[in-house]
């Protein structure tokens, strides 16, 4: 069955990213087109890019990479939940994504933002580095208002219409995912 990886892109002590991930992935499991995993990059404490050789040659030699690049080759697409850094991608996120190369390629991608202006900054970010990565990126996107999807800016209780365009998303995502699968398999 496809595989989608949920990745947790912040590492930000009291992050609204947990409360926004969860919701991501209690309401994906309730599908039954694929199977879906909560990465939290917290987990893998990367340090700043440390690999000697770039990721495209595939030469890892650091431990903590191998880990890494052994949870994202599992997957067959991604979802990644991102906040709005500074109209950009946390830097936690962007070392994660450039420590590997190959484990991203032909893989379908959506995401799920947030920010004072929904995240949708990062996300275009985002969408250039998974081109770079021969990644599918898909259109719909579930873009979270820090001022109408959270209370006092912390609280998750995210408005109604969020749970459709998560569908969609998740949808798109699904299909891009088996639409790939031949290439994933050369």
């Amino acid at each position: 069955m496809t595989k989608i990886g949920i990745i947790l892109g912040s590492t930000r002590p009291g992050r609204n990213g947990e409360a926004v991930a969860r919701w991501v992935h209690e309401n994906a499991v309730q599908r039954r087109d694929a199977e879906f995993e909560l990465v939290d990059l917290a987990d893998y404490k990367l340090p700043l890019l440390d690999e000697v050789h770039p990721p495209a040659m595939g030469r890892y030699l650091q431990p903590h990479t191998h880990a890494w690049a052994q949870k994202i080759a599992s997957f067959d697409g991604f979802v990644i939940v991102t906040p709005e850094y500074n109209r950009s991608v946390p830097g936690a996120l962007k070392n994660a994504i450039d420590f590997l190369h190959a484990e991203w390629v032909n893989k379908a991608v959506g995401f799920v933002s947030y920010g004072s202006a929904g995240g949708t900054r990062a996300v275009e970010h985002l969408r250039l580095i998974a081109g770079e990565l021969q990644m599918a990126d898909v259109r719909s996107q579930v873009a979270l208002s820090l001022f109408n999807d959270f209370e006092n800016f912390t609280d998750f209780k995210p408005l109604d219409v969020q749970r459709d365009t998560l569908a969609t998303t998740l949808d798109q995502v699904i299909a891009w995912t088996n639409a790939l699968a031949p290439l994933r398999t050369r």
